[in-house]
């Protein structure tokens, strides 16, 4: 298998090292990453400048754009086909409930996707997380069953995984995104010229984080699977607003 790798935390980040030699074993690994650490791009392109391609001492190739740019230009320009699989991370911290629509991991693997290519983005829940290589092995594990049994079309997967030690993980489960409550909010400043200055505020504590959620899985020391859609239509509200319109 071709494996093309990104994430959003930086090319130098312990994550990507830590899954691009898991993955090395099981197929031919690319991997592309932004310059710097890029977290909340979502998925934004760049549009109003020329990218740069670079490549670190390590091999790895960094690009001075969003982790959007990075699958886009590795998956259409650098690599001679698309590849079979793109794996993101592994995050410095949860992507889990609302934290999807900021993820630039969530958002670089959603690229993959969108290029018709199997996807998985892969996330450590914790705010100093240490067991990368749990979160690796995870990856491995979700990449041999791939292997094992394909996917009958292209898919996005996002992964949360708890940041202990891989034999404490209790299994998996496939879970429904939860809810956060809003942000806290923007946190007024000022830098050392006297210039006011705002700092965005931390996300908010789980607001639906029962049973069946990402939060509840990992809560409970369960790796989180939750397949991801793209198609934002609000289904149930097609009617209302079709009435609202003809009135």
């Amino acid at each position: 298998m071709r494996f093309l790798i990104s994430n959003d935390d930086g090319y130098f980040a312990p994550g990507i090292a830590a899954l691009a030699s898991a993955l090395g074993d099981e197929g031919e690994v690319l991997v592309c990453a932004p310059e710097r650490d890029r977290s909340g791009a979502s998925n934004s392109l760049t549009l109003d400048r020329p990218l740069t391609v670079r490549t670190a001492p390590n091999g790895f190739l960094y690009v001075n754009g969003t982790p959007t740019d990075c699958v886009h230009l590795a998956a259409t320009g650098l690599m001679p086909e698309l590849p079979d699989m793109v794996v993101c991370g592994i995050n410095h911290g949860a992507n889990m409930g609302d934290d999807t629509i900021y993820s630039g991991t969530v958002a670089a693997a959603t690229e993959g996707f969108l290029l018709g290519v199997p996807a998985l983005a892969i996330s450590l829940v914790s705010r100093s997380p240490q067991y990368f290589e749990t979160a690796a092995r995870v990856a491995r594990d979700l990449v041999r069953r791939v292997k094992h049994s394909p996917f009958p079309r292209a898919i996005l997967l996002n992964v949360n995984v708890p940041d202990v030690p891989y034999e404490a993980i209790k299994g998996v489960r496939v879970t429904r995104l939860g809810r956060r409550h809003k942000s806290a909010p923007v946190v007024r400043s000022e830098n050392p010229r006297g210039d006011t200055i705002w700092w965005v505020g931390a996300a908010g504590v789980a607001a639906d984080a029962g049973e069946g959620t990402d939060f509840h899985a990992v809560a409970n020391g369960y790796v989180s699977v939750t397949p991801l859609s793209i198609d934002l239509t609000a289904y149930p509200q097609l009617e209302f607003v079709s009435s609202w319109l003809s009135d």
